[in-house]
């Protein structure tokens, strides 16, 4: 029945998300999810919008966002920021991501990304007709900021990238943004509170420096799918033209409500990323110690490899056991395991579990 289908249909390589299991009493290191819950007051926030009848839910929500808005520009008061800094929308930063490359790369010159990082950025540029040339990360899979000393309609970079976790300098962020004037700078900061350093400070001294963000990861709502983005005003009305042209609500009151109480609890947050970096820490020990090979990670997950064995077997025998982790078939990178940070717990059973099998 595919005739049916609109021609570019057929030319479109979807995105792969990671496995959502059905089955129980499993150890899930392979989407990036927190292992800890969201904030109380996040959670206090979303019953106080239901109510006890659930009135509220009749209502449309506010298709600004305006108290989630105010709630970034508080988050951050240390950058002097507007609402009109802001822009903000529902499908985590999947869906902001979704209106940039609509918004702001489409200009009739290919966009510049590393060769390897989010997979969800060629299935933009698929879907929205972008052109794009990759960018080679050096040996040990770092941004080489010179690199991106060309011509182009755009760069985006995921910082601390993915899937390799690795942290971009801020001093690289900032060479990045004043080599290109010319073009709008994307820095999708989706992991940055594990150890990255955000760029939102530059950017009242770079127009073309959008930073994206998400609350599924640090915050724990990835069950809310919340996402926003900083920058000049002008790319943030570039977005919301596009958003308000394809969805006026993308975020319920529920999620609204949710999201401005967890980016208020700034002391939750730095509790539970704080474990996660701990965790991280000793998950790296443990793995260097069974030989593994973990790239410094600035994220809530690691990269590894191991130089006597299959990552590719490496995963199907941790699946054995009750253990997901991340595998990619992608070229240079199908001999390495992207590993979420869990609970100690979990990271435990990991390690047990690789002791076996590589015993």
């Amino acid at each position: 029945m595919s005739h049916y289908w609109s021609p570019f249909v057929h030319s479109l390589t979807p995105y792969v998300p990671g496995e959502q299991p059905k089955f129980a009493n499993l150890v899930k290191l392979n989407t990036n999810e927190n292992p800890y819950p969201p904030s109380p007051r996040a959670i206090a926030a979303m019953r106080r919008e239901i109510g006890d009848d659930g009135a509220s839910l009749r209502l449309y929500p506010d298709p600004n966002a305006d108290c989630l808005r105010q709630a970034v520009v508080e988050c951050f008061a240390e950058f002097a920021l507007s609402a009109a800094h802001v822009f903000v929308a529902g499908n985590g930063s999947d869906e902001v991501l979704a209106h940039v490359f609509m918004a702001l790369l489409r200009h009739g010159q290919p966009i510049l990304l590393p060769d390897i990082s989010y997979s969800f950025y060629p299935v933009y540029c698929g879907l929205y007709g972008i052109d794009s040339v990759r960018i080679p990360l050096d040996e040990r899979f770092a941004i080489r900021v010179d690199d991106y000393a060309r011509s182009n309609g755009g760069i985006v970079i995921a910082n601390p990238n993915a899937p390799t976790g690795h942290p971009l300098p801020l001093g690289d962020v900032e060479r990045l943004a004043a080599a290109n004037l010319q073009s709008v700078v994307v820095i999708d900061e989706a992991y940055v509170d594990f150890g990255g350093t955000t760029a939102i400070g530059l950017i009242h001294r770079f127009p073309n420096l959008l930073v994206t963000r998400t609350l599924s990861k640090s915050h724990a709502l990835a069950g809310l799918r919340i996402g926003y983005a900083i920058g000049d005003p002008a790319l943030i009305e570039a977005l919301d033209r596009v958003k308000n042209s394809f969805n006026s609500f993308p975020l319920d009151r529920v999620a609204i409500a949710g999201a401005a109480a967890a980016l208020s609890d700034r002391e939750y947050l730095e509790k539970t990323r704080r474990a996660v970096m701990r965790s991280r820490a000793a998950l790296t020990g443990h793995l260097e110690r069974l030989g593994f090979d973990v790239l410094p990670s600035a994220a809530n997950f690691i990269f590894v490899r191991h130089p006597r064995r299959d990552a590719a077997d490496l995963a199907a025998q941790l699946r054995q056991r009750g253990i997901i982790v991340r595998h990619f078939k992608q070229p240079r990178i199908d001999q390495h395991l992207r590993i979420t940070i869990g609970t100690d717990a979990q990271c435990d059973l990991l390690v047990a579990a690789l002791k076996e099998i590589l015993e």
